[in-house]
């Protein structure tokens, strides 16, 4: 039997998605994000998945919004028996959800309910979970709320950033799926309710969510940065320039909250519960440094 499926996703998370049921099934249809504006000259960037699906010659449609009566006519047009979706940025209203015979499935990068929402990798590591993985689940009309199919778990490592994790659970999701869809497909798989405890939110992260409030603990610094590297990235402000941080670590000792100096001739900075030494940094115009480098032409570090 012939499974038509449609794929909806636009990052870099999505495309093992895509490469493996592109293997798997006949992938009929592709639907990513417009192409949106990017880097210091503003131009117009198509998102990864678009790429992938143009290199396998697999049709891709880009709506604003999947309730444009175009986009529409062409799902119908697709006829598709499955949607698989995986970090595609908008909710199935109804029309979309009832348009294929096996439903909707999600590639969601949580442990479900833990974490429903649009940033699951990065609040996890600044939450300080020791664990998180991938859950296959049949969508609804509500955020991450339709009854799962199956689940994975990973360690968190203490040194995770949102990048590796993010590569890390991309894999997963992928083999999951392809692991999950021929017994869901047959009806051997019954998909489960989420469980009504345990309802946690990732909300959008935003460019402000990188600054870094040294009146907070040092162990929360340290995992804010984590969980913004690669983006949005953690930063402070050091003589009216923004310092990007791309890693750094907690140690002990006492300063006040922002006080600047230098500690085993590395960049640190006072925060609550101890210090927080710069490791790699970035400043404004420049390439990404260590600590050390950076110190060698700044001036004035130790005078906040």
């Amino acid at each position: 039997m012939t499974i038509r499926v449609v794929f909806m996703g636009s990052p870099d998370f999505a495309l093992p998605s895509l490469r493996s049921l592109a293997k798997n099934y006949q992938v009929v249809g592709v639907v990513a994000q417009p192409d949106r504006a990017s880097g210091r000259g503003r131009e117009l960037k198509a998102p990864p998945v678009k790429t992938l699906a143009q290199e396998l010659n697999i049709p891709v449609i880009q709506p604003q919004k999947l309730r444009e009566p175009e986009a529409m006519d062409q799902m119908r047009t697709w006829k598709p028996d499955l949607i698989v979706v995986a970090a595609f940025g908008q909710i199935l209203k109804k029309d979309v959800l009832d348009l294929p015979r096996y439903g909707c499935i999600n590639v969601h990068a949580s442990l479900l309910p833990r974490w429903r929402g649009a940033a699951p990798i990065q609040t996890a590591i600044l939450a300080g979970d020791e664990e998180t993985g991938v859950t296959i689940m049949k969508m609804d009309a509500g955020l991450d709320t339709g009854p799962m199919l199956a689940m994975k778990k990973i360690r968190i490592e203490p040194d995770a950033t949102a990048g590796s994790l993010f590569e890390a659970l991309s894999t997963l999701g992928a083999n999951l799926l392809i692991e999950t869809l021929p017994a869901y497909i047959a009806g051997k798989i019954a998909p489960r309710p989420q469980p009504e405890a345990g309802v946690t939110y990732a909300p959008m992260l935003k460019k402000e969510d990188g600054r870094l409030d040294f009146e907070t603990s040092v162990v929360e610094l340290e995992r804010r940065i984590r969980a913004m590297n690669p983006w949005p990235g953690a930063w402070m402000t050091v003589n009216n320039a923004t310092l990007k941080i791309h890693r750094a670590r907690a140690g002990q000792g006492k300063a006040a909250a922002g006080a600047r100096f230098i500690e085993q001739n590395q960049p640190a900075v006072g925060a609550g519960g101890g210090v927080l030494i710069l490791e790699e940094v970035q400043p404004a115009g420049k390439r990404p440094m260590s600590g050390r480098a950076f110190l060698s032409g700044a001036q004035n570090w130790e005078s906040g």
